[in-house]
């Protein structure tokens, strides 16, 4: 066989071949909750943050990458790895508050899906159960690989659908206030958007993700004819997870700009029903604006319900060492609590409290980013991939910098 390392024909089948992980979590970052996030953003400060979604793209990729790369050093998921190294209940400890907070996101995604199907005529009381279903068949009754492939083009979809409604929407006038892309208020309320935009880049279900579906992906091709050296890994999943962490981030620029200073949109109330997004997207981005911007909906809370769902249970199965034959029961418990919750409770009162996840989230991801950390740094499960003193440096001052944030604003 050629050697996979040589040959432009081959370079493209390799990279090919071990797409997928790192793409997917970068989209399923830009869940219902980051939409909602940006949107606020866009509607109460314009443009002005579009500075920190650029740097944001630097934690993003740092945190990511050493995700990806203790899966390729390793072959294995994140919640066995911790199991296996430091004790069940440590692996416990990190991966059961993820658990806890992806309960409340599941919600947030079925709330975005549900919106995004009423725009289409849909009643949340028929479409929620059905897609729950549909979610439950694709994580139970396919392995990763095959689930992957849809994933994929959905979040091709999705793209698609933000830049329709930026277009719709159109650029602010550069002699508005909000056209400055860098706003800095030393305000409460500036803080507070501040946090929750750094709260949406990055969640623990993110983490587990990356590092257990690399690992499957990379266990399916070691049982085929193709050959990947581990360096080749290493390189290609660097490229893919910078390519998400920057598209993730221009995705959020782009809603925050579709919402850019519309007039009633900075209340977090207007998320909460069909008629009321359409109420102040329409006088400014035409009658399609709302329509599009429900495709964009139901794809990043599609793209989002999966990933979370796949990333959490196998943190928490990996963790208490759980049978892969059981984790179906874990897919359904987990979510059906949101599913039925939300047909339930009145959405505004939950779209409310979105932002101030966000920012709780932040505090969620102290446990897996210091066992990122503690892994990453360990030669003995490392090898030749362990943290440099420089890498590692760089990724303790991307965590502190993450956490003072949500404590500035908690704090304002």
């Amino acid at each position: 066989m050629r050697n996979i390392n040589t040959g432009r024909k081959l370079f493209n089948r390799d990279t090919l071949v071990l797409f997928g992980p790192a793409w997917l979590v970068m989209m399923a970052d830009m869940d219902a909750s980051s939409y909602i996030g940006a949107a606020q953003t866009g509607a109460t400060l314009g443009y002005g943050l579009i500075w920190l979604m650029l740097v944001l793209i630097i934690p993003l990729y740092i945190v990511q990458e050493l995700a990806g790369r203790i899966s390729i050093a390793t072959r294995d998921g994140l919640g066995n790895i911790i199991r296996k190294n430091y004790g069940k209940k440590i692996a416990s400890l990190v991966a059961l508050p993820m658990a806890l907070t992806d309960m409340v996101t599941y919600g947030i995604e079925y709330l975005g899906i549900g919106i995004g199907l009423e725009i289409m005529g849909l009643s949340i009381y028929y479409t929620i159960p059905a897609i729950y279903l549909i979610h439950i068949l694709i994580v139970t009754r396919k392995k990763y690989n095959q689930a992957e492939k849809p994933l994929l083009i959905m979040s091709f979809f999705l793209i698609i659908a933000l830049l329709l409604s930026l277009s719709l929407r159109g650029f602010i006038s550069m002699s508005s206030p909000l056209s400055n892309p860098i706003m800095i208020k030393p305000t409460s309320g500036y803080f507070f958007l501040l946090a929750a935009n750094v709260g949406a880049v990055i969640m623990p279900f993110m983490i587990f993700f990356q590092a257990s579906a690399t690992g499957l992906k990379l266990t399916g091709i070691d049982n085929t004819s193709i050959k990947i050296s581990r360096p080749r890994s290493v390189t290609i999943m660097r490229k893919e997870t910078l390519a998400g962490a920057i598209m993730t981030e221009l995705l959020m620029i782009i809603a925050q700009m579709a919402f850019a200073g519309i007039p009633h949109a900075s209340h977090a109330s207007f998320f909460s029903t069909p008629g009321e997004l359409g109420s102040v997207l329409t006088p400014i981005a035409g009658s399609l604006s709302p329509i599009v911007l429900g495709f964009g909906l139901i794809g990043a809370g599609f793209i989002a319900l999966i990933a979370i769902s796949l990333g959490s249970a196998w943190g928490i199965a990996e963790s208490l060492n759980i049978s892969k034959n059981s984790y179906w029961l874990v897919y359904i418990l987990e979510s059906l609590p949101a599913a039925i919750a939300i047909m339930f409770i009145n959405p505004s009162s939950m779209i409310s409290l979105v932002l101030y996840l966000l920012i709780f989230f932040v505090f969620t991801l102290v446990a897996p980013m210091t066992m990122l950390w503690i892994i990453g740094r360990n030669k003995k499960i490392m090898g030749d991939l362990v943290l440099s003193k420089k890498n590692e440096a760089v990724y303790l001052v991307m965590f502190a910098l993450i956490v003072a944030t949500a404590c500035i604003a908690v704090a304002t």
